[in-house]
């Protein structure tokens, strides 16, 4: 996108004389408050015809900036303030802090500028970052051609050196500027924000332009946009420093001053200075920087000799086709040609190839690769050149929704890689083009609507709880907006309104709502340049040192670069372990591309709604409909796929009313069978709609595309004209429209309003279809081979213990033995023993990977461990040390050695000492009298077992959870079962929100009793001096914490002691933490959980005759529980009234079975949700 040359003519034509040319954006991260569109629009506002910017250290913004600024008509002058190391860039001494770095702001005066620029930055955090990134004198001589600069702020070298009245060092520093940007390139900035330092410099900086003749510069340092704006701006720091606004010693931008000001209040500030004010100006028109948009940059590639491109990706294409279609009768060569003619059309041939290399390479090395993820899917040639692995025309996928010959744009082919190789296949692109022209991508978090909400009120010093409440006012949807909250939250509305404090906070909010607030590195974006990539875009460091771009995924695309989305999906090592584990113990053959994908037995599986571990379908919800809709092809998951999703749910009764009464299925014209046949007449697809505009109205296939996204970006004007085209035709465009099809006006219009209806909400088929096949993978897998399928599953799931817990209760429901981790039989990870799945060694704590590793290698190499002598004696100075071998002995992966736990709990220090001693004398060459022992005296020297029984069953479950986390052999709830079965209507793992969905299975602020074991409690004291407390309740998937504040504690505090076993029933407090919490109202010890206790009597005589004794007891007892009499002869059961309520505890029961005998006593529990 080149602006034309009257663009600047037009500019040129005004008087305005002046330019700020120091300006921080909301990209200098928790800094500036300076939202780029609304600072664009008050530099156009306020009659300015050009605009810096100049983040810190970054150029995050500078694509943002650059478009807005052209959109209001004003011209954009990218810059930075960098940071310049008084030394070298490399160095990392710790100098006083304020010497660290000084600041200097540099200008792109023109391309060749603005790339220097790009590589000084990527330098500051390529080689120079020490707390910021860095630059140095080199880096600023080698790439100061088209650079302007400023000497910056009081943090500049010059100001800095004029603060400490060295004058004579500040005049040498700006002398060293101008000699590497040379004369005419460096100015004096001058500012004033009314700090008395500045005053005093200024007078420098006058004198310094006087005797060295060098020009000044006046700027304002812009951190926000209004001057009203320096509250919010204010908080923004507190943000950013963990500070309130309340505490005294913390960063401030005292005075207000830091606002995007006018030419006349800075002419105003500078009386003495006007041509300072006349130079802005004047280097704004110096600096013409043009960007160019939409230009492929893609790299070449390699093809073997004696092709170029394009007869390459033609031969694969047709070696893919035989093998895909070997009985086309022309029809899919057809559309083979077809798709390769947009492809070379579009300029896109290499890069077909480069997605091909690196599939080829992971395939042939044996990572697994998705069967395809997006549009991607519907492409003959993705499918022929093994990118994809789902067929297209089995399932109607279309071309065009992936590339569309009348819409140029970057295809876009997200791969998935088996989640613990995918750096391989990332590795291999970077050998092969280059660690320079390989970089992974920033992605920026910011302030959203309830986290804004949340850290604003932190700051202004609110209580949590307040805070908590309103930003739970806020509706959880995405891309919700405190605008919108505030128009459809009622509650929100009325606290704004009628709260001065809640206004106040919301305000504030509403300023700082959507900034950046960090940098992270995109989970699998990776871009691929022609040459450096620091030559297009300039580079950042990530967290853990990887270096990675300071554009986001979409700037980049808009560049013309590369982008590809390398996916690592767990989901994919799970079925490649599950398969390499069922052909290791079957001895089967399992290719899971050609396996049966409508086997009737598998899909009768799914619709049990069973589908704990089955990838996609395994969250409550899906469950539930699963069950509804029992499918019977891979067509029925796909389409429940697309369906189960905020929107188009509302459309789930009419499908499945369609599916399980065909009759009922009603198509407003022919025309529309064959297209919503498949779905049982309702719209699902975005391919859908595409198909209906294409068969009924006449579209070209690309033109379709085109409504569909108008459709689905609600583009209302598009979207008009494009009813009058489907309607009625249009000659001109070559559409015929409905009507001259034969379908009516009225219908056709009605058609096109449910098209409306459904494209907001319709999936990419393509992507469902992907989803669908690995989901169908894993439930075949679950149903053939469940142990190999849920070792593989825990295994990739490992570090979660919620997870395991969640999977270990889902195959004791399914019978399979869960078995403890053994030296002599376990894996790293989980495997299958028999019968059972035996526990990973990996996942025992303290126990690293290269420890299971050396065992599993001395068990192969030396054969199995005969005893924890022989084990100490064969491992013990290859990583085994103490704390290993007790963590072994406490997991149970001794339990196969002979001797009990308690014994070699005993024996292991000892044990390691002597054989440490031993090593170490033969180190040094001593003999020890054990070596000159015979065999048989060597048994004296022995340590032996001490005659000890095993440990307590309560203390091997508690060593189990100490050591691995969770319970394997038992659990300490085992005996309460049926009871926290009963009680419950909550899990403990129904509070964690799903990552995608963004929703936990709890509703936030229901009601629900959970149950389980107290395993930690603490205690705080309110601002009021009362006691509250924190407790970690445990059930038997995992934990939540639940809050009981001072007048709950109060009451119930002897209740929640640790190891105490309760029912809590509360109100569920859902936020933005990744785990929800209760809020306690109800106590309740499982031993007093309401129960019925039946009296059985043969007849009313027997009664009768009975009762007497048996109310001298009952009136002995006092308790809970409800006593109900029942007369087998007569049939009759009478509820006696609450006041003959008794304990039914063992001593009671006792005493009536001798009366009335074992049988005519049951006691039930009622449970609490009953």
């Amino acid at each position: 996108m080149i602006f034309p040359p009257c663009f600047y003519e037009d500019i040129k034509e005004k008087t305005v004389a002046f330019t700020h040319l120091h300006v921080h954006t909301e990209y200098s991260l928790l800094d500036g408050s300076c939202k780029i569109k609304e600072l664009a629009a008050r530099a156009k506002e306020l009659g300015m015809d050009s605009m810096a910017i100049t983040d810190h250290g970054v150029m995050y913004g500078v694509i943002d900036f650059y478009r807005a600024a052209r959109e209001v008509g004003i011209k954009p002058i990218i810059g930075c303030e960098v940071y310049v190391a008084p030394g070298s860039r490399f160095e990392r001494e710790n100098t006083n802090s304020e010497d660290r770095y000084y600041h200097l702001v540099l200008l792109a005066e023109n391309d060749t500028g603005y790339h220097n620029l790009m590589k000084i930055v990527s330098k500051g955090f390529v080689d120079g970052f020490y707390y910021k990134p860095r630059v140095d004198y080199e880096v600023l001589e080698t790439y100061h051609e088209g650079v302007i600069a400023l000497s910056a702020c009081l943090a500049g070298e010059v100001q800095r050196y004029l603060a400490r009245g060295m004058y004579e060092e500040a005049c040498r520093s700006a002398r060293h500027y101008e000699e590497i940007f040379g004369k005419g390139n460096f100015f004096l900035e001058l500012q004033d924000h009314g700090i008395s330092t500045q005053k005093m410099v200024n007078q420098g900086l006058m004198r310094m332009s006087r005797e060295l003749s060098m020009d000044l510069v006046a700027t304002n340092d812009i951190h926000y946009i209004l001057a009203e704006d320096a509250a919010a701006h204010d908080i923004l720091l507190c943000i950013q420093t963990g500070k309130k606004v309340s505490d005294e010693n913390r960063m401030r931008y005292e005075g207000g001053q830091y606002y995007v000001k006018s030419e006349e209040e800075m002419r105003a500030l500078f009386p003495y200075a006007q041509e300072a004010i006349d130079n802005t100006h004047k280097i704004a028109e110096r600096c013409n920087v043009e960007i160019e948009f939409g230009v492929t940059k893609l790299p070449k590639y390699e093809v073997p000799e004696g092709y170029d491109s394009w007869s390459y990706l033609n031969k694969l294409c047709q070696d893919g086709m035989a093998k895909r279609y070997p009985n086309d009768d022309g029809t899919l060569q057809e559309r083979l040609s077809y798709e390769l003619g947009v492809i070379h059309n579009m300029g896109y041939v290499d890069y077909f190839l480069i997605v091909w290399d690196f599939i080829h390479f992971a395939r042939s090395h044996d990572i697994m690769v998705g069967p395809g993820r997006g549009s991607a899917a519907g492409s003959i040639v993705s499918y022929c050149l093994e990118i994809t692995n789902i067929d297209p025309v089995r399932y109607d996928l279309l071309f065009e929704r992936f590339l569309n010959p009348e819409r140029v744009s970057m295809p876009d082919i997200d791969i998935d890689f088996c989640f613990e190789r995918r750096q391989e296949v990332i590795d291999y692109v970077v050998e092969k083009y280059g660690k320079d022209q390989v970089v992974q991508i920033v992605t920026f978090g910011t302030l959203a609507a309830k986290g804004v909400v949340r850290d604003v009120g932190r700051v202004l010093d609110l209580p949590y709880a307040r805070c908590d409440a309103i930003a739970k006012m806020i509706p959880g949807d995405l891309g919700m907006t405190l605008e919108k909250a505030l128009k459809q939250s009622p509650d929100l509305r009325e606290a704004y309104q009628n709260d001065d404090e809640v206004r106040y906070l919301i305000d504030m909010a509403r300023r700082l709502e959507g900034l950046p607030r960090h940098t992270s590195m995109h989970a699998a974006g990776v871009v691929i340049g022609q040459r450096a990539m620091d030559e297009f875009v300039p580079l950042s460091r990530a967290s853990d040192g990887t270096i990675t771009t300071q554009f986001t995924m979409t700037t980049l695309e808009e560049l013309g670069l590369l982008k590809m989305d390398f996916l690592g999906l767990r989901t994919l090592t799970v079925i490649q372990n599950a398969v390499r584990q069922a052909e290791e113990n079957y001895g089967v053959h399992l290719v899971m591309e050609e396996i049966d994908y409508n086997d009737k037995d598998v899909l009768a599986s799914i619709g049990t709604g069973k589908c704990d571990g089955i990838f996609q379908l395994e969250s409550s919800g899906m469950k539930s409909f699963m069950k509804e809709l029992r499918p019977e092809n891979l067509e029925d998951i796909i389409a429940g796929i697309s369906l189960y999703r905020p929107g188009p749910m509302d459309f789930i009764p009419r499908y499945l009313k369609g599916k399980n009464d065909k009759d009922s299925i009603t198509y407003e014209c022919p025309q529309l069978e064959h297209i919503l046949g498949p779905t049982y007449g309702c719209i699902v697809y975005q391919e859908q709609v595409m198909q209906i505009v294409r068969d009924l109205a006449g579209y070209t296939m690309g033109r379709s595309d085109l409504v569909r996204r108008a459709m689905s970006k609600k583009k209302a004007a598009v979207m008009e004209k494009e009813r009058q085209n489907f309607v009625y035709g249009n000659q001109e465009e070559n559409v015929k429209g409905c009507i001259e099809n034969g379908i009516d006006e009225k219908t056709a219009n009605h058609i096109y309003d449910e098209m409306i209806d459904f494209a907001r909400y319709a999936f990419n088929k393509s992507h469902a279809a992907c989803y669908a096949v690995v989901a169908y993978q894993t439930a075949y897998l679950k149903y053939y081979y469940p142990k190999e399928f849920f070792a593989a599953l825990m295994t990739s799931v490992m570090d979660n213990v919620g997870k395991v817990s969640e999977y270990i209760l889902t195959c004791r429901q399914m019978g399979i033995r869960i078995l403890p981790p053994d030296i002599n039989e376990g894996q790293s990870g989980f495997s299958v023993s028999g019968d059972a799945i035996r526990y990973g060694l990996s996942a025992i704590k303290s126990i690293g990977r290269n420890v299971v590793d050396e065992i599993i290698r001395e068990r192969q190499n030396n054969g199995l461990f005969t005893s924890i002598d022989d084990f100490v004696e064969r491992m013990g100075g290859r990583e085994v040390n103490k704390r290993t071998l007790e963590n072994f002995i406490k997991a149970g992966a001794m339990d196969s050695l002979p001797g009990n736990r308690r014994q070699k709990t005993m024996i292991a220090p000892e044990l390691l000492d002597q054989k440490n001693k031993d090593r170490k004398n033969v180190l040094e060459g001593q003999l020890s009298l054990f070596d000159f022992a015979a065999e048989e005296e060597k048994q004296q020297y022995q340590i032996t077992m001490p005659k000890v029984p095993e440990f307590p069953k309560g203390e091997l479950l508690a060593f189990e959870k100490e050591t691995l986390g969770i319970y394997v052999s038992g659990h300490p709830m085992d005996e309460y079962l049926e009871t926290w079965k009963n009680s419950i209507t909550a899990k403990t793992t129904d509070f964690m929100v799903d990552e995608e969905t963004g929703r936990a299975v709890v509703e936030d602020g229901a009601r629900a009793p959970i149950g389980g074991m107290i395993t930690a409690r603490t205690v705080k004291l309110t601002k009021n001096g009362q006691q509250m407390a924190f407790v970690t309740l445990e059930d038997m998937v995992g934990s939540v914490e639940v809050i009981v504040f001072p007048r709950d504690y109060e009451n119930k505090k002897q209740l929640l002691n640790e190891d105490a076993k309760v029912f809590i029933s509360g109100r569920t407090s859902i936020g933005d933490d990744p785990a929800g919490r209760l809020i306690c109202e109800q106590v309740i010890p499982f031993d007093e959980v309401p129960k019925d206790l039946w009296l059985k009597f043969a007849d009313k005589t027997e009664y009768d005759a009975r009762w007497p004794e048996v109310t001298e007891i009952l009136r002995g007892s006092d308790g809970h529980d409800t006593v109900i009499i029942y007369l087998e002869k007569e049939r009759a059961k009478k509820v006696l009234p609450a006041n003959w309520h008794v304990a039914a505890s063992t001593e009671v029961t006792e005493k009536l079975m001798k009366i009335i005998g074992e049988k005519n006593v049951k006691v039930v529990e009622k449970g609490l949700k009953r």
